[in-house]
């Protein structure tokens, strides 16, 4: 699919205005430019930004309302999808505080320049969060290709005791993983065919504990 193709497609799902688009045409720029030396993103997925990286990121962003205060991207590697939510977010005028955790300082250099380039309000922290002792405060989580959920839940339960919405990116084994997980786990979610890919899901937990 050619990039007009996948701009049309992006914009067939989502809403958004000239401004966004440019502002995701000049990620998606420096993206390119930038994964030559850091390899952000898989080269397979390179002429496939639009829907693969794009287009995903935004599957949660319907489920984020302004009584949300703060939304942390677990693990953000590329910036997906916490830049590409505060983008929109920005656009609809809808104020949560978007944070960025990720633990290599290549990708956070990356980040911090790439933010600063969009201008948005982000907060870029370079962390190991599995083994970060700090309890996380915010209300909203949100890990796409980060950890399995195992991992994810455990951060979850153990450092973040204000969460009310935990957004999980899952694959083809997402639905073995749940079965696996609700063994020890009394978990609450709504979840949804992924728009990008019939073998993924995405899943908003809105309660969860430990058996």
């Amino acid at each position: 699919m050619d990039k007009i193709s996948q701009i049309n497609t992006f914009c067939s799902f989502i809403q958004v205005s000239r401004e966004t688009i440019t502002s995701l045409k000049k990620y998606e720029e420096i993206l390119i430019n930038k994964n030559k030396n850091l390899n952000l993103i898989g080269n397979s997925t390179v002429k496939n930004i639009w829907i693969r990286h794009f287009l995903d990121s935004t599957q949660v962003i319907d489920f984020i309302d302004k009584n949300d205060k703060a939304l942390v991207d677990l693990g953000s590697g590329a910036g997906f999808p916490g830049v590409v939510l505060s983008i929109i977010l920005k656009e609809r005028k809808i104020p949560v505080k978007i944070k960025l955790i990720e633990k290599s300082p290549k990708k956070v250099k990356f980040l911090r320049s790439l933010v600063k380039e969009l201008n948005l309000d982000i907060e870029i922290l370079n962390l190991n969060i599995l083994q970060e002792p700090k309890e996380l405060l915010e209300d909203v989580f949100v890990a796409r290709a980060f950890k399995p959920i195992k991992k994810i839940l455990e951060l979850i339960h153990n450092k973040a005791e204000n969460s009310k919405k935990i957004f999980l990116f899952l694959g083809k084994s997402g639905k073995t993983e749940l079965l696996q997980v609700s063994k020890n786990w009394d978990i609450e979610y709504k979840q949804r065919v992924s728009i990008t890919n019939s073998d993924s899901m995405v899943i908003e937990i809105n309660k969860l504990k430990k058996k």
